[in-house]
């Protein structure tokens, strides 16, 4: 029988801190929250593996590999005021994560099954400042806005206008962008209305769908 709590130490041991992951209240978040609960019960085996896993049932979604989850969570500078926005709520694992780190925390889930397991996850794991949304992902959750901080849970192709729109002024938003191993993690900042960015990391994540660049027809 696979001892998960084991298994939770190893990840913050050899996959967190030896990632530069040096804020506690991450690490204590990540060696807290049962990883293995947010996968189907047949790979809850892999939940702690340094690799993107499947959260349903076809693998089209994953959940992003630890140490490059936890390296956005610790790019964003969430603190105990925040009001979050995860994008790609998936089944529920970042925003339990962040729920420990934010005053409030609104994942947005394109998936209907998706999204109705995490509600069910973070109400088995008691988790009060946290809801999930259906909606569309390129669109954010106007209802809601602004936001201090919005966490893209996966990598784009191309940041809509829409989300960097939803943030606070002076919030940040931490994505992954490209695909594959082209993929560079970058953190966005509003001031005075405008936004930039910067290079943080190279990254490899999983896509989110519906940030897909439209075709441009070439003649």
């Amino acid at each position: 029988m696979v001892n998960f709590a084991e298994q939770r130490t190893l990840m913050v041991d050899n996959q967190l801190r030896t990632n530069d992951i040096t804020d506690l209240r991450i690490i204590g978040a990540m060696g807290k929250v049962p990883r293995e609960k947010f996968v189907p019960e047949n790979l809850q085996e892999l939940a702690y593996i340094d690799e993107d896993v499947a959260v349903d049932e076809k693998g089209e979604r994953k959940m992003l590999k630890p140490h490059i989850f936890g390296r956005l969570v610790q790019l964003a500078d969430i603190t105990a005021k925040d009001v979050v926005l995860v994008v790609g709520a998936a089944s529920g694992y970042g925003v339990a994560i962040v729920s420990y780190l934010a005053e409030a925390v609104v994942g947005l889930e394109v998936d209907v099954t998706l999204s109705e397991a995490a509600s069910a996850n973070l109400e088995q794991l008691g988790i009060e400042n946290a809801a999930v949304i259906d909606g569309d992902l390129a669109k954010g959750y106007a209802a809601d806005a602004p936001y201090d901080v919005i966490l893209v849970n996966g990598s784009v192709e191309e940041l809509p206008e829409a989300l960097t729109a939803q943030l606070k002024d002076e919030g940040r938003l931490v994505v992954v962008e490209g695909e594959s191993n082209a993929g560079v993690a970058r953190l966005y900042t509003k001031s005075g209305g405008n936004v930039s960015s910067v290079f943080a990391f190279n990254a490899h994540a999983c896509a989110l769908p519906g940030f897909e660049k439209p075709e441009v027809f070439e003649f």
